[in-house]
């Protein structure tokens, strides 16, 4: 992609997903991350001047005396992304691929962040680490990271969720908020390290797949590659057996998927690359309690 190509590609994402954070996931998201505001530090005796809606009066009642609470500004919080790019993601079939609709959503979550006064960071991983950028605020910083989202080339082909994980947790050692996003095509065990994430990080999960993952659709024989691995094979989509087949092996792989994400205590959504995210993000960040 040439530089006056990618930098309209950013803008275009840049103007949709600020808009979305500005006007319908502002109080959504700082509802449901609270990192900013007043949090509650000690209580005092009343001076002349104080708001009388900062009256304890539990601790007023007990001493005889008014008494107000005193607040002090939360400290801002880091939230990170780990964010899959292996070959699996550069797929689509309806009106988007995997990797470019992960863009917007991170985009759209980098922008509710630093409305909320949060750092955003990112991790591109595949079976690697590709690219570690550290958390920062503004505008500037999420243009970059939108960048490399559309632009980045890495340098492997295949996906191990558990050691971005294990990356997260050797760099991040204070607690965070951390939104894993990916279409979750791995063949190897992360439920422990997820677990061992979730316990220590505010911990969310955003699957993004293709239609197509769900159900194939009945062209004939259909030549199939597997992006990870480079395997090919032939399946003849006309067999109703054959498309059923597929389509039991999907379910067995959502409920397994769910059934991790419930064991580490870690809320999920689930987004389909020809369905709109919004009413996704909006239905997790209703799941925080």
């Amino acid at each position: 992609m040439d530089r006056s190509e990618l930098l309209k590609r950013v803008r275009k994402i840049e103007i949709k997903t600020r808009a979305l954070s500005s006007n319908i996931f502002a109080g959504e998201y700082h509802s449901a991350y609270k990192g900013r505001g007043m949090a509650f530090s000690e209580v005092r005796e009343y001076q002349p001047g104080d708001d009388v809606r900062d009256i304890d009066w539990n601790v007023t009642a007990r001493f005889n005396r008014p008494y107000v609470k005193v607040y002090e500004e939360e400290r801002e919080l880091t939230v990170m992304l780990l964010i899959d790019m292996s070959s699996s993601l550069a797929f689509g079939t309806s009106v988007t691929y995997k990797r470019d609709m992960v863009a917007e959503i991170a985009a759209t979550l980098a922008y509710s962040a630093i409305q909320n006064n949060d750092k955003i960071g990112v991790v591109l991983f595949s079976d690697q680490i590709e690219k570690y950028i550290p958390p920062k605020k503004g505008r500037k910083h999420i243009m970059y990271i939108i960048s490399e989202l559309l632009d980045f080339k890495p340098q492997s082909q295949r996906t191990d969720i558990k050691n971005a994980i294990e990356f997260l947790m050797q760099t991040q050692h204070k607690s965070c908020t951390a939104f894993l996003i990916s279409d979750f095509m791995d063949r190897k065990d992360y439920s422990k390290a997820l677990s061992i994430m979730s316990r220590k990080h505010d911990t969310a999960a955003i699957q993004v797949y293709d239609h197509f993952m769900e159900y194939l659709p009945n062209v004939g024989l259909l030549k199939v590659q597997d992006a990870e691995t480079g395997t090919e094979q032939y399946i003849d989509t006309s067999s109703r057996r054959i498309r059923e087949a597929h389509h039991n092996a999907w379910q067995n792989f959502k409920q397994n998927l769910e059934e991790i994400m419930q064991r580490s205590k870690t809320d999920m959504i689930s987004v389909r690359t020809d369905e709109n995210y919004v009413k996704a993000l909006i239905n997790l960040f209703a799941k925080r309690p």
